[in-house]
């Protein structure tokens, strides 16, 4: 098995780059961000190609977070603020060589919303194409993101097949995939033909996987299994110390 070190959670006592170098020295096979903006994209370049590890994703921005936006590109309304989220993501992602954007829907309902979402993730993935950038969607369960627009899998599919785009792709979060709909072994099979990256924590507490009410041991026998040979995304919340957590890369893999 691979593994990419998540560092919107891990190491976040360190500088961007510094938690590369520490994700390199615990032996992860790639890295992922959540918004790494504020660090510059040059600095993040140099620590990837100083460990060897590529950045696997990074998300557009939330928004204002203060009043309470996760995501902009739901938004009816927004599709300015939207799509400046997007060149700005896919600009930071183009500098550091990441394969992935992760477009976030934000808290929004109802139709008007479902089309903004869908030409928004037009746009995305007709100006990712050409730099060979994935664009991801990811639901969000609904006790972490009560609200959130994107909420089951299935919703993301039918997203998936109505915007119609080689290049979008279903972000497969087990974490939030068990505590929405459980199952989470045999609804990876279902969607493996449409997911371009897999995530994993507790369920439910989003800590190490080595807790918690999901025998990562099978699931990851499961994928495994499933062909599925890219590096799974660590995202859980850490209790401390990050390299104190990550026995499981032992007794899991």
């Amino acid at each position: 098995m691979k593994f990419s070190a998540n560092l919107g959670f891990l190491w976040t006592d360190r500088a961007l780059p510094d938690a590369i170098r520490a994700a390199k020295a615990a032996g992860f096979d790639a890295v992922e961000c959540h918004w790494p903006y504020d660090v510059p994209a040059a600095e993040v370049a140099q620590a990837l190609a100083e460990t060897g590890l590529p950045m696997l994703g990074l998300n557009t921005r939330r928004g204002d977070v203060a009043g309470g936006e996760n995501g902009l590109c739901a938004l009816p309304g927004r599709a300015s603020d939207a799509r400046a989220a997007i060149d700005e993501a896919l600009t930071y992602a183009q500098a550091t060589g990441t394969g992935a954007v992760h477009v976030m829907a934000g808290f929004a309902s109802g139709d008007e919303a479902h089309q903004t979402f869908v030409d928004n993730l037009r746009y995305a993935c007709d100006a990712a194409a050409p730099l060979g950038v994935t664009i991801l969607i990811e639901p969000l369960n609904r006790h972490d993101a009560p609200g959130y627009f994107l909420t089951t899998t299935d919703q993301a599919r039918e997203i998936i097949t109505e915007v119609a785009r080689g290049n979008l792709r279903l972000m497969f979060d087990c974490y939030h995939v068990g505590r929405t709909e459980g199952d989470v072994v045999t609804r990876f099979a279902d969607l493996q033909g449409v997911i371009g990256h897999v995530q994993f924590a507790s369920v439910p507490t989003r800590g190490a996987p080595d807790q918690g009410e999901l025998d990562y041991a099978f699931v990851f026998k499961a994928i495994q299994a499933a062909g599925w040979d890219k590096p799974l995304g660590a995202e859980y919340k850490t209790q401390g110390d990050t390299d104190a957590s990550l026995n499981w890369i032992k007794t899991l893999a």
